[in-house]
C-alpha cells in the first residue's frame, strides 16, 4: 500500500491502469484530519482507485516558517487511509523528490501567486505548484482532488493545469469545519485553549461578510474586520474580497459572486479561511 519511491508508485499505478481503473490523486502534507478524509471520500466516489500522497514539501516553506515543526504522523495517516479503503499511499522523502537538492526547473505562480498568501509567504506558491506538477507527472491521475479551504492554491493549480494543458480534471471539495465554524487544519493542533477561542474570529469574520454582502464591498470589509476587534490574541494578516474568476480584488462597484479571503496569526500559528458571497 505505501510506496516511498517514484519507481514504486509508478509501477503500482501502472498495475491499476492495466486493470483499466481510473485513478484519483489526493495530494497532502500528512497530519490528516477529517478535512483530508473528505477529499479521500470524494476521490473514491469519482474514481476506481485512490492514490494519496503524503509529503511535507520543503520548497513551499520560507525562512522562519514551520517546516521542522510541521506535524508528521505517517503511521496514523496510513491507518486512517486504510480504513477509508485507499489503495496506494505515496510517501517519499525529500531526497526522493529532489535527488539533486535545489531544483533548477520550477513552476512560477505568476502575479496572483505574489498576492495574499504569496505576499506573506514569498515563493510559497512556486514551491507548491512545482511539487504538484511533479506529483501529476509521477502518478498521472485522471483527477486530482483539493480542498476549498486553500482557495488561492486551488485557483493557481487550475490555472497551471489550463496553461500547461495537463491531461486531468481538478475536483474541489467544500471546506470542512468544526461545529463552531473553525475550518479544519493540521495547524489547529498548535492552538491552546485561548488560541482556539481566538481563532474563531476567522469564521466569524466570514459570517459577518456574508451577512453584509447585500450592502456592497465597503460594508463587507468593515463588518468582517470588526469581527477581530475583541480578540487581542489574534493578529489579522489580510482581509480581501476577490473575483473568483481572476482572483484579483474586486472594485467598489462590484456585484455578483465573490470570494472573501482572510488570514491571521494566533500566537505562533498562522491560519487561513475563505468563503463565497454574492455582492449587491
Amino acid at each position: 500500500m505505501v510506496h516511498g519511491t517514484v519507481a514504486g508508485i509508478r509501477d503500482a499505478v501502472a498495475g491499476l491502469r492495466d486493470a483499466r481503473r481510473t485513478v484519483a490523486l489526493v495530494p497532502t502534507m500528512g497530519a490528516l484530519h477529517d478535512g483530508h478524509l473528505a477529499l479521500v471520500r470524494r476521490a473514491r466516489a469519482i474514481a476506481d482507485a485512490v492514490v494519496v500522497s503524503i509529503f511535507v514539501n520543503p520548497l513551499q516553506f520560507g525562512a522562519g516558517e514551520d517546516l521542522d515543526r510541521y506535524p508528521r504522523t505517517l503511521d496514523a495517516d496510513v491507518a486512517a487511509l486504510a480504513r477509508e479503503g485507499v489503495e496506494l499511499v505515496f510517501a517519499p522523502s525529500a531526497a526522493e523528490m529532489y535527488p539533486e537538492g535545489a531544483v533548477e526547473t520550477s513552476v512560477g505562480a505568476g502575479h496572483v501567486g505574489s498576492l495574499y498568501e504569496g505576499a506573506s509567504r514569498p515563493g510559497h506558491f512556486d514551491g507548491m505548484l512545482t511539487v504538484v506538477a511533479k506529483l501529476f507527472h509521477i502518478v498521472q491521475p485522471d483527477t486530482a482532488v483539493f480542498g476549498q479551504k486553500d482557495a488561492q492554491q486551488v485557483f493557481l493549480v487550475r490555472r497551471m493545469v489550463a496553461d500547461l494543458n495537463a491531461p486531468l480534471a481538478i475536483e474541489v471539495v467544500p471546506t470542512v469545519r468544526e461545529a463552531d465554524g473553525l475550518a479544519l487544519s493540521s495547524r489547529n493542533r498548535y492552538l491552546d485553549a485561548d488560541g482556539r477561542r481566538a481563532a474563531l474570529a476567522l469564521s466569524e469574520s466570514l459570517a459577518a461578510a456574508e451577512a453584509a454582502a447585500g450592502e456592497g464591498l465597503d460594508e463587507v470589509l468593515a463588518e468582517a474586520a470588526a469581527a477581530f476587534g475583541d480578540h487581542e490574541a489574534i493578529e489579522l494578516d489580510y482581509l480581501v474580497v476577490v473575483d473568483p474568476a481572476t482572483f484579483l480584488p474586486v472594485d467598489e462597484e462590484a456585484t455578483g459572486e465573490a470570494t472573501v479571503l482572510v488570514a491571521a496569526r494566533v500566537g505562533g500559528t498562522r491560519l487561513i479561511d475563505n468563503a463565497g458571497i454574492v455582492l449587491g
